[in-house]
């Protein structure tokens, strides 16, 4: 039996796998004190063509398609919800956007749809499915809750602790891992967007599967995680003193991405996979790691593995042999990477941003 192991990273401009403010002047008192004057310029933007509906846009996930909507040339936000902070602009609940000229964010049930053309759904798993059920059918939509990635609604109710709300919408939603169902994607109405960790495991496993170059048992996932994936809720294993200079373990066994993992993985080998998965948080914002144990095929050698997922990826702006991210391609930049095909833009349209650091 031959073996091997590779890793597959979330960094901020896709997936890889291993081998302002203005200073307007300075004025010098004659204590010697040294006070600068700063005035903050909001930024203005012409009307694009694609107006955008951002739902939860005080969430990390939310926040994170504002940030690369801001430079994108056809998709402008003309609406933006947020329950807990309705009245209240996104520059209140993040400094850092706080130059955006954008409209005030609203309860969704204030929310008016006339003035959009397609939404980014960034609310919690469970409370999705009856909103979008409720939205204005010419809506092109992605979903970034796990609300229709399961096409299984039993397998949902099972995982997820609730039945199903929207049981016909689950059946036209196609699974938005784009450059695997790109096709799929882009005659869409409703997309639903890949969780971080099932992003980081099919895209380097499902070409292997589909080329038989690994055995389709023991599949070992060790995944790792910044603390940003567990969303801004306060909640007291995501405290500062609990997540800093350490790391632990969770949902062993009972992690709802593994029935997504292994969904995409079954299709991809026509027959029933399960997997061992253990994910990991870490004390870090964002950045995700997915090192993964496979057996190789009769005859197969690691070379053969590494240049299949060459040529799978090819020409690729988001899968690259280096280096994923939780927030960015493992959830809000593929969501705008699925919309983009959706309308029928480049896929890498307002995604081409260097990588954070540090």
């Amino acid at each position: 039996m031959s073996t091997a192991t590779f890793g597959s990273i979330c960094f901020d401009t896709g997936c890889f796998w291993k081998d302002g403010s203005k200073i307007s002047k300075v004025n010098k008192p004659k204590e010697g004190k040294m006070f600068v004057k700063c005035a903050v310029t909001k930024t203005q933007k012409p009307n694009k063509e694609v107006r955008i509906g951002v739902l939860g846009a005080s969430g990390y996930t939310g926040s994170e398609i504002v940030r690369l909507l801001a430079n994108h040339p056809h998709f402008g936000i003309t609406l933006m919800t947020a329950d807990k902070k309705a009245g209240q602009s996104i520059g209140s609940a993040f400094p850092h956007l706080v130059t955006q000229d954008l409209p005030d964010m609203v309860s969704v049930k204030d929310a008016n749809f006339s003035d959009v053309d397609a939404v980014f759904c960034c609310l919690p798993h469970g409370t999705t499915q009856e909103i979008i059920k409720a939205l204005p059918k010419g809506l092109k939509i992605v979903d970034l809750s796990a609300d229709f990635r399961l096409q299984n609604i039993s397998e949902y109710e099972e995982w997820y602790g609730q039945a199903h709300r929207a049981p016909d919408l689950q059946k036209e939603a196609v699974y938005g891992l784009t450059e695997l169902l790109r096709e799929e994607v882009k005659s869409a109405r409703l997309v639903a967007n890949p969780g971080c960790y099932p992003t980081s495991v099919q895209l380097p496993l499902v070409p292997l599967i589909k080329a038989n170059l690994i055995e389709f048992r023991n599949i070992i996932i060790d995944a790792k995680s910044g603390v940003s994936g567990a969303g801004r809720g306060a909640k007291e294993a995501n405290l500062y003193t609990e997540i800093s200079e350490g790391i632990y373990s969770y949902g062993i066994t009972r992690h709802r991405h593994v029935p997504e993992i292994e969904q995409g993985l079954s299709e991809a080998a026509n027959s029933k996979i399960t997997i061992s998965f253990t994910p990991h948080l870490m004390p870090m914002n964002r950045g995700m790691q997915s090192t993964i144990y496979v057996e190789m095929a009769p005859g197969v050698t690691i070379d053969d593995l590494y240049h299949q997922l060459k040529i799978s990826y090819e020409g690729s702006s988001s899968a690259k042999f280096m280096q994923i991210d939780n927030l960015v391609k493992g959830a809000s930049g593929q969501a705008l990477q699925n919309l983009n095909v959706m309308m029928g833009y480049p896929e890498n349209t307002g995604l081409l941003y260097l990588p954070l650091f540090p």
